[in-house]
Order: C-alpha cells, then structure tokens, then sequence
C-alpha cells in the first residue's frame, strides 16, 4: 500500500525526524512539553495541509483531527460499552511511537507512581514531548496498542480488526503488528530515541528495530521529513 504524504509539519520548527538515530537537532521555540507538542502539530497540520494518519492512511479534517469516513479503516468498537458512539475512533490522537511506559519504565518517577508521577521529572517531560516520537493515528488504535511493543506478526494473521486498515493488535500476546509501510519509521524512531536518551533496548528490540531499518528505507512520507532540512535554509 503506497501513501502519497504531503507531510511538511515540522518545517516550522526545522524538526527531522533523522535517517541517522544519533543525530541531534537543536531548534529555537521546541514545546517544552507534552500539551505544548500537541497544540504545535495541531497547528502545523493546518498550515501545511498534512491531513493523512500514520497506521491506516486515513484523511482527517485539520480543524477538528476528526476522521473523514473511508474503507481505509473501519471501527474495531463503533460503540462502547455503554452503547455510545466511540468518539476515539472518530478523532486523531497524537500517538507516541515509542510509548510512555517504555521510556519513562525507569525512571525513579515512574516506579513511585507511574506517568502522572513523572510531569515534574524534567527527563520525562523531554521525551513525553519530543515530537520526532509523535505521529497522528486513529484514536481507537492508540487505545488498543497502549504500552504494546512492536513485532512481527504470526503467519497467516488475517488483518480483519480495523476493516482494510492493515495492523494487528493481538491483545492476549500484548503486541502490536504494523503494515510494512510504516516499520521504517517507527524503527528509526526507537533507534532515535534510544541513542539520544540513553534508552537501552532489549536485545530483541534492538535486532528487530535494525532490521526494520535496514529492511524498510525511508518512504514518502518520510523523506518529506528529510527534505525540510534542505527547503528550511532555501
């Protein structure tokens, strides 16, 4: 499934999201933190037109983040257990690739009381609102893959959850199963964020996330990324 992004959103602020895991960048006006991230993409969305989701490729409005209906994805829940509409899976969220749980785990904040304990912890709040581990993806799918790490799915998975939308959340194995389109990306995110916080990753993640690397080079989407380093200075 090809994608056709038009993704300019961190122009603005000159934010790449870098080929090179190591490579730092150092902009002026960076949000300082997690709801500050939020607001700036919101806005960038608007001003540059980027109107895709990252896992499905969904269209949404802009304005409202609220999903334009398509076959691209089709609601797991379209109602709750309460028998209301699911407005998660009507709205964009802004997803982090490599979750709270996972890069925050270590912290002393995190073990006296989880994330709510880690908003004054400096560390966290850095990485909570790095926006280069922040994509835009369907509300209902940010809620099932919560603190689920990446993997490759078993053979002959049938991707029937979300309509044609191909990710998988198996919830009894506590993974998460992105379409080929989008493991280049999220791997060079952990690879990312991995070397500039000093975030180990297992052995397996760390393997996994290189083949990714090496397996999926940059798409579309991503290489309008790179390309603002060159369009910021012209």
């Amino acid at each position: 499934m090809r994608f056709v992004f038009r993704l300019v959103i961190l122009g603005a602020l000159g934010l790449l999201l870098c080929a090179c895991a190591g490579k730092q960048i150092s902009p002026q006006n960076t949000p300082k933190n997690f709801a500050q991230s939020k607001a700036f993409l919101k806005k960038a969305y608007k001003e540059h037109q980027f109107t895709q989701e990252f896992y499905c490729g969904v269209e949404f409005d802009t304005d409202t983040l609220k999903i334009i209906s398509s076959d691209r994805y089709t609601p797991r829940n379209a109602l709750t257990k309460q028998g209301k509409p699911n407005i998660r899976a009507q709205r964009i969220e802004f997803e982090h690739i490599m979750p709270a749980h996972r890069f925050g785990g270590n912290l002393p904040c995190w073990k006296n009381g989880g994330r709510k304990a880690c908003q004054k912890d400096k560390k966290f709040v850095q990485m909570e609102s790095d926006i280069r581990n922040l994509l835009p993806a369907i509300g209902e799918i940010n809620a099932d893959r919560s603190n689920y790490a990446y993997d490759e799915p078993p053979a002959n998975i049938a991707y029937t959850q979300y309509g044609k939308c191909l990710v998988y959340t198996d919830f009894k194995a506590k993974r998460f199963y992105p379409a080929d389109y989008s493991k280049g990306l999220i791997a060079r995110v952990y690879l990312y964020m991995s070397a500039h916080y000093g975030i180990t990753l297992t052995p397996a993640e760390k393997r996994l996330m290189q083949q990714w690397d090496k397996r999926y080079p940059p798409n579309e989407y991503e290489r309008a990324w790179l390309d603002l380093k060159d369009s910021k200075n012209k």
